[in-house]
C-alpha cells in the first residue's frame, strides 16, 4: 500500500462506518476500547478498517503487539474523515424534525481545563448550538449524573472511577496537568519556585477526603503520599462553591494537593511538584451512543489547545498513579 491518495483511484463512495471506525481507532489508539465504544466486535471493528485501508490504497495505523498508531497516511485522512462525519451527522439533525437540545457540560470549577476546553467550543459553535456550563466538584460526582442522564459531558481522571462505572461511559484523554500544592504565604516552603516532593515529608495536605464526588483525585492523592511520608488531612464532608471552599481553607489553615490549573487562594502560592514531576491525566468523558454537534465542537476545542499547549507532554520519569502508569508503560 501506498501514500494516501497518490497514484490510487480512490472509490467517491466510501461507507461512513468506514470511517466510524478508523476515527473511533484513531481517538483510543486501541482496538478493543475503540470497538467497545462503538458496539462492535473487535473483529468486526478490525475488518472495517482494512477495507477502508484497501479502498483508499494505504496502511493507516502501525499496529504492533504493544501499540496502535496512525501512519503518516492516517494523519492525513482524520481531519477529512472527521468532516465527513460531521456533515452526514449535521444532514441527519438537519431532517429530524426535533429542535437541537442544550448539551450539559460539567466542567468541575470555573478554573480547570475543562472551563478552557468549554471556552474554546463556544468559540467555535453556531449560535443554534448551546453548551451549558455544570460546575459538579469531581468526576466521581459527575459520573452518576451522566449515567442518569442528567448531565452530557464531563473532565476528570476517567481511569480513577470504578470499572464498572467507567465501562457504561466513552472517554478520550485530552491533557497531563501537572500536580502541585497551595501553601499559606508564610510557610517555610512558599519561597521555592517548585517543591520536591521529599520536601513533604512530615506535611498534612487536604486532597478532598470525605468527599465522595471526587474520590479519584483522593485515590491519585493517597498513591502518590503512600511511602512519602505525607498525610492526609482527615475527612471532611462536600465543600461546595469556589467561596466556600476559599473559608474552610483559609479557616483550617491547610495545605491543599492541587493541579496547575486551580483557584487563586488569597494569601496562598501554588508551586508546583517536582522529583518527580507527578502528572494527573484529564480525560474528556461523555454518555455512551451521545450524538451532538456540542460534543464535536468540545473534542476540537480540546485537541487544538493539547496541540497547541503541549497538553499530552509527559516529562521524562514524570509520575502517573495507576492503572494509568501500567497503561504508558504499555504503550512507550
Amino acid at each position: 500500500m501506498g501514500e494516501l491518495g497518490h497514484h490510487v483511484r480512490v472509490n467517491r463512495d466510501i461507507e461512513p462506518r468506514l470511517l466510524r471506525a478508523f476515527t473511533a481507532v484513531a481517538d483510543e489508539l486501541h482496538f478493543t476500547r475503540a470497538a467497545a465504544r462503538l458496539y462492535v466486535a473487535q473483529q468486526a471493528l478490525s475488518r472495517d478498517v482494512r477495507r477502508l485501508e484497501r479502498e483508499l490504497g494505504a496502511e493507516l495505523f502501525v499496529r504492533t503487539t504493544r501499540q496502535v498508531a496512525l501512519t503518516a497516511a492516517g494523519e492525513r485522512l482524520l481531519p477529512y474523515a472527521r468532516r465527513v462525519l460531521q456533515a452526514q451527522d449535521d444532514l441527519a439533525a438537519a431532517f429530524s424534525g426535533a429542535e437541537q437540545r442544550p448539551l450539559l457540560v460539567d466542567v468541575s470549577a470555573p478554573v480547570s481545563t475543562g472551563s478552557q476546553v468549554l471556552a474554546e467550543a463556544r468559540r467555535r459553535i453556531g449560535p443554534e448550538t448551546e453548551l451549558v456550563a455544570r460546575f459538579h466538584s469531581g468526576l466521581a460526582g459527575a459520573a452518576a449524573e451522566l449515567l442518569a442522564g442528567r448531565l452530557d459531558v464531563s473532565f476528570g481522571r476517567a481511569r480513577g472511577l470504578d470499572p464498572a462505572v467507567l465501562a457504561r461511559l466513552d472517554h478520550r484523554l485530552i491533557r497531563y496537568e501537572r500536580i502541585a500544592v497551595v501553601l499559606r504565604e508564610d510557610h517555610p516552603l512558599a519561597r521555592l519556585e517548585e517543591i520536591p516532593l521529599s520536601a513533604l515529608a512530615g506535611e498534612t495536605l487536604y486532597a478532598a477526603a470525605g468527599n465522595d464526588t471526587t474520590t479519584e483525585w483522593t485515590d491519585l492523592a493517597a498513591q502518590l503520599f503512600a511511602g512519602r511520608g505525607i498525610a492526609m488531612a482527615e475527612p471532611f464532608p462536600e465543600i461546595d462553591g469556589d467561596e466556600e471552599f476559599i473559608r474552610v481553607v483559609t479557616k483550617r489553615r491547610w495545605s491543599v494537593l492541587a493541579s496547575e490549573v486551580f483557584t487563586h487562594l488569597p494569601g496562598a502560592v501554588l508551586r508546583p511538584l517536582t522529583e518527580p514531576v507527578p502528572l494527573s491525566p484529564v480525560s474528556v468523558v461523555w454518555r455512551k451512543g451521545l450524538s451532538h454537534p456540542g460534543l464535536d465542537a468540545l473534542h476540537a476545542a480540546a485537541r487544538a489547545l493539547a496541540t497547541a499547549s503541549g497538553w499530552l507532554h509527559r516529562p521524562p520519569g514524570a509520575w502517573l498513579p495507576h492503572p494509568e502508569a501500567g497503561a504508558m508503560m504499555i504503550r512507550d
